[in-house]
This record gives C-alpha cells, structure tokens and sequence, in this order.
C-alpha cells in the first residue's frame, strides 16, 4: 500500500500536468481522481479542496522566491540574473499554470507577492534610486525571462537561459560579458 506522502506527491504531479494542459478552472477533481485510479474522496483526504491542492503545488515556488529575495544582497546583476532565471526555470510548469488560468493568482492572493518580488528584485539590480525609465527597462527585463521560462518550457535550459538572460541584461544596459 502506498504511503499518504507518495499519494500526495502522485496527487499534485498528476493535477500540475492537468493543470498546465487544461487550466486550474477546466480540471476537475474527478479528472484528476480518476487519472490516478483513486476516489474522490481519497483525493480529499489528501487535499481539503482544489485550492488547497492548487497551493500545494505553487507554494513551492512561492518559499523560493521569499527565500531569493530576502536573501540576495545588491551586487553582480548578470549574476542575479541568471540565479533568477534558474529559479524560475525549476518552477516553469507552475508559471505555465498560473500564467494559463490568471485567476488562480486572485484565488491564492499571490498577484500583489509577485509585484512585491518584483520590486524587490528591481532594487538589488538597479539599486533603490531609478528612474521610471529604468523601472520600466526592469519590469521588461524581469518580466521577459518569466515569458520566456513560460513559452519556451519545453526547449532545454542551456537553449533558453543564455538568450533570455542576455536579453534581459540588454534591456538593463548592463555590459555583455567580457
């Protein structure tokens, strides 16, 4: 018989893909259930409802980003950008979940979390004095490397990460590696 733990992890791998393919909103619980060979009500003892499924699966991604930002100090932005870049890469299926079904950033109150992360990340790469310009240059910058862990999932990281991060340290006016 398998573990409670195993059933929860095979819960959220199997709703994470149904939710990448289809959207949070357009998977139900009994698609998921039935994927797995398993009641609803043994989903249920697992995960209270789909929102606690759904945060179950993001919230990994969300203790990283706290982690990354409460932990970085201003420095090598190339740097920051590429430790970002592998950050979200890891989490790139949940991007694509979230990014698919907009609404699940209200559901699990994370929109205002991200534009914090985001002027967080802003900061320790441009410092706390910019301009609206280099504001706008970061927002591009940032936001352009989440599209691009987004669209480009299932291309491998070594074809992604160098473009993206060269892009977005374009967009920032920072020199191109020596």
């Amino acid at each position: 018989m398998p573990r409670p733990s195993d059933t929860r992890a095979r819960i959220q791998a199997v709703a994470r893909e149904l939710f990448v393919a289809q959207g949070v909103r357009d998977t139900s619980l009994r698609q998921i259930s039935d994927r797995l060979g398993i009641t609803k009500p043994a989903l249920y003892y697992h995960f209270a409802s789909r929102e606690d499924l759904v945060r179950s699966i993001v919230q990994p991604l969300v203790d990283e980003m706290e982690r990354f930002v409460a932990t970085r100090e201003p420095g090598d932005a190339r740097r920051l950008l590429e430790d970002y870049f592998e950050l979200i890469w890891r989490h790139r299926e949940v991007i694509v979940m979230v990014v698919r079904d907009l609404s699940t950033l209200a559901d699990l109150d994370l929109a205002e979390r991200m534009f914090d992360w985001r002027r967080r990340l802003i900061a320790l790469l441009l410092g706390p004095r910019i301009t609206p310009a280099d504001h706008v240059r970061a927002t591009v910058a940032l936001g352009g490397m989440s599209d691009c862990s987004a669209e480009y999932a299932h291309l491998p990281l070594d074809e992604v990460k160098g473009p993206a991060v060269e892009a977005a340290a374009a967009a920032l006016g920072l020199d191109a590696p020596a």
